[in-house]
């Protein structure tokens, strides 16, 4: 146990800054968001209602023309790159290599800011940048919906910002501006300085490690409730269709995994604490060091861009493979019996 412990790394202490930290008027120049999806659309209205000037750079489709009746002024990404002094790359981590080479660099010239919400494609190298301008990173910790609901209702968020390139020595003003400008700062938020690696990985660790095996936790759950013979719609119900586990998770991150359990009855204390041990699974450690081992090495990033190569089709054979997997049945079952609607 002590020679554990000691081959453990030393804690890392990394910054964390506030809303008065972050100088909202360094934002002087134009903001061109590349991409008006989830968090696209989000960061824009957020920047616009934040008084800064932003337009909106994105291929002629649908979002186009979302971004249109949205009242922002819309530009072919290269001419959006041009016109702006900040640049704002928000679109998916898979095509961005090619958008960025062939509509971005040519016109991302001195003293523009280039700012990134992942760190991956600069990890595993999937972009090398010139080192002629800023590069930042601000990636909220949140889906675009939330950025912008939180910054509505007057709350903010966590937010990871880094710096890549800091050519002007204010590279990190402007992270923590443009973080300020999305909300962010906003009362219940903080910004948390970290590597573009520390946050690429991360970010993957967590889709690779926590998800899917909390996703195996849920499926043995329901598994063995309904092998015992409890009712399937009591089962999803009382598992998670009630949303009593979202409303549990909620109250996690807001109170802390601890006292969060003072929102339930003793019976629910004492059963969770007594019987918790007993999932303490040494090989859940193992495999989940060995699925952080491909993120760090670069491993996995060099498996999906092979992968992307071939149109996702690994992935898309994966996804329908799973429309047979027994919870994904039991689930479509039960919400048809209990007339689940999506908008209810």
């Amino acid at each position: 146990m002590s020679g554990a412990k000691e081959d453990r790394p030393e804690k890392q202490v990394i910054p964390v800054y506030f809303d008065d930290d972050a100088d909202l008027g360094l934002l002087d120049g134009t903001i061109a968001i590349i991409g008006y999806g989830n968090q696209g659309r989000a960061q824009a209205l957020n920047l616009r209602d934040s008084g800064t000037d932003v337009i909106i750079g994105n291929i002629r489709d649908a979002y186009w023309d979302i971004a249109v009746s949205d009242g922002f002024e819309v530009h072919e990404i290269r001419s959006a790159v041009k016109r702006a002094r900040f640049v704002m790359v928000l679109i998916p981590d898979e095509v961005q290599p090619r958008v960025f080479e062939e509509s971005i660099l040519p016109e991302m010239t001195s003293g523009k800011v280039l700012c990134f919400a992942s760190g991956y494609n600069i990890t595993f190298e999937q972009l090398v940048l010139p080192h002629d301008f800023d590069t930042i990173l601000v990636a909220p910790r949140m889906i675009g919906a939330g950025v912008r609901d939180a910054y509505v209702k007057n709350r903010g968020f966590y937010v990871f910002i880094g710096v890549h390139v800091d050519i002007s020595g204010m590279a990190k003003q402007y992270a923590l501006a443009i973080s300020k400008g999305i909300g962010a700062t906003k009362p219940g938020g903080a910004l948390l300085e970290v590597t573009f690696r520390q946050e690429a990985e991360l970010d993957l660790f967590n889709e690779q490690c926590f998800g899917p095996a909390f996703g195996q936790v849920l499926t043995t759950a329901v598994d063995v409730a309904v092998e015992a013979g409890y009712p399937p719609e009591a089962v999803l119900v009382e598992i998670y269709m009630s949303g009593e586990l979202a409303y549990t998770l909620e109250k996690i991150a807001k109170l802390g995994t601890l006292k969060q359990l003072e929102l339930h009855s003793p019976t629910s204390q004492y059963g969770s604490m007594s019987r918790g041990i007993r999932y303490a699974n040494p090989e859940l450690r193992e495999l989940m060091q060995k699925s952080l081992g491909e993120i760090q090495d670069g491993s996995f990033a060099e498996e999906f861009a092979k992968e992307y190569e071939l149109d996702l089709e690994i992935l898309e054979d994966m996804k329908k493979m799973a429309q047979d997997v027994p919870i994904v049945v039991l689930d479509k079952e039960v919400r048809e019996r209990l007339r689940y609607r999506e908008d209810a």
